[in-house]
């Protein structure tokens, strides 16, 4: 397989799409974040000082998504056409689980847009709660979906 951010050089670079067709792209990332019980029942009763933490984290998460070509260096400036975040609180695993859905219809990309919003999401949660749970953990962040463009649909098996 070769390796398309590589110029004759062997220096990295930003892939030319500038034949590609536009296509419908679709992708969905999940990740997680763990925490101490008390912490999750914090957030869910809405008592952490910083705010309504969820609400933060979706926004944010959607800002991280807006913003991937100006944090990963290879990444177009797509046009995004759709995001949504959705958060399971799971008290069972002491955790926040986390789905990002981004859209576009254009010549690349979208998988980075929703993976960089799992991650921007699940950050901002870190900081909204690091005052009382310094030991939160960032878990499993992955691509579970992606669709359209040249190399067609990916959905993982089950984990």
């Amino acid at each position: 397989m070769e390796l398309t951010h590589i110029n004759e050089e062997g220096r990295a670079k930003m892939v030319d799409v500038s034949e590609k067709y536009d296509t419908v792209r679709e992708a969905i990332a999940v990740g997680s974040i763990s925490m101490q019980r008390e912490t999750l029942e914090k957030i869910k009763d809405g008592s952490i000082s910083k705010g309504d933490v969820l609400a933060v984290a979706q926004v944010g998460g959607i800002m991280g998504a807006k913003s991937t070509s100006q944090i990963i260096p290879m990444c177009h400036a797509i046009m995004i056409s759709g995001c949504d975040i959705s958060f399971n609180i799971d008290f069972e695993n002491s955790k926040i689980e986390i789905t990002a859905t981004t859209k576009t219809v254009g010549k690349t990309g979208i998988e980075m847009e929703a993976l960089t919003a799992i991650s921007v999401a699940a950050l901002t949660i870190y900081d909204m709660c690091k005052a009382i749970d310094r030991g939160m953990v960032i878990n499993n962040i992955m691509l579970v979906k992606k669709s359209g463009g040249k190399s067609g649909i990916f959905e993982r098996k089950a984990l």
